[in-house]
């Protein structure tokens, strides 16, 4: 008598296989909370195309990370590469552009597209490493080796110890620069912390993870918290929560229907916008009745 075996639930899979799942989802999980922790900064600073411009620096620093050690024989590790272009791209826009006769949004699409370009042209001249810089534009992180998880571990965790001791400062100059000066507060200090925590936190992630839902997390958890119009530290908190689910449920999302990872952690953070657009179009009726 022919016995037929069943083939395990994507559940049992998930279950039998998560050790190889545990680093990618608290990777996702983490970047998702810091960086939606600083994406209320990004947002409300307006600064959401410097995110953009500061992820696609990124993927060019991992592309010439690869360049060198292929063509040029110097071994770069790809995540220096990431950090330290988007650092020096962070502190680049920090620049007043009227000094150039710009205005801060053309100095921020011309950095944007030249990076983005920058870095698929590199990428044609490393075809072994094509499928890295194709991960780290969009996203594919089915998989998080142990030392990328723990770069974005400490990273993630200093500057949220570093932004959180500063916070009153931080928020005071970031929302009210004339008033923040006049107190005497380290203005010019303040703002540099927060840029480069910023620019750190872009590179190791999007290394980890992608620019592509790096640039979501970034930007997307800050304006779905703003939709609900809470007062500013619990904002904060729900961007920084958002943040999170978008990054582990988006790569939960991914493994059970088979979608690649980074797009459905950026689609991810796009629906908990619509749903907290929904929230707040349910709860201001019920505020105006009471």
């Amino acid at each position: 008598m022919e016995t037929t075996l069943l083939e395990p639930s994507k559940w049992e899979q998930f279950q039998a296989g998560w050790e190889l799942f545990r680093d990618p989802i608290l990777c996702a999980l983490i970047a998702g909370c810091v960086l939606g922790f600083l994406s209320v900064y990004v947002v409300l600073r307006r600064m959401v195309f410097v995110s953009a411009a500061v992820t696609n620096t990124a993927g060019l620093g991992v592309a010439l990370a690869f360049f060198a050690e292929i063509h040029l024989g110097v071994h770069v590790d790809p995540l220096v590469g990431a950090v330290v272009l988007s650092v020096a791209a962070t502190l680049l826009l920090m620049i007043e552009p009227a000094r150039l006769r710009l205005s801060r949004e053309s100095l921020l699409g011309c950095a944007f597209a030249f990076a983005g370009g920058a870095a698929i042209l590199v990428g044609d001249r490393i075809a072994q490493e094509a499928h890295d810089i194709q991960g780290i534009l969009f996203g594919t992180a089915v998989l998080v080796t142990p030392d990328q998880l723990q770069a974005v571990t400490v990273a993630g965790a200093v500057l949220m110890v570093l932004n959180l001791w500063w916070f009153r400062g931080i928020a005071f100059v970031s929302f009210d620069r004339i008033g923040a000066t006049v107190q005497g507060l380290p203005v010019k200090l303040l703002d540099t912390v927060l840029m480069v925590s910023i620019g750190i936190m872009v590179g190791v992630c999007a290394r980890a993870l992608g620019a592509l839902p790096v640039f979501a997390f970034s930007t997307l958890s800050a304006i779905a918290a703003l939709v609900l119009d809470l007062r500013l530290p619990w904002t904060f908190f729900t961007a920084t929560v958002l943040g999170g689910i978008a990054g582990a449920g988006g790569y939960l999302f991914a493994y059970f229907y088979d979608f690649p990872v980074g797009g459905s952690q950026t689609v991810l953070s796009g629906v908990l916008v619509l749903l907290m657009m929904l929230v707040r179009l349910i709860r201001v009726p019920f505020t105006r009745r009471a």
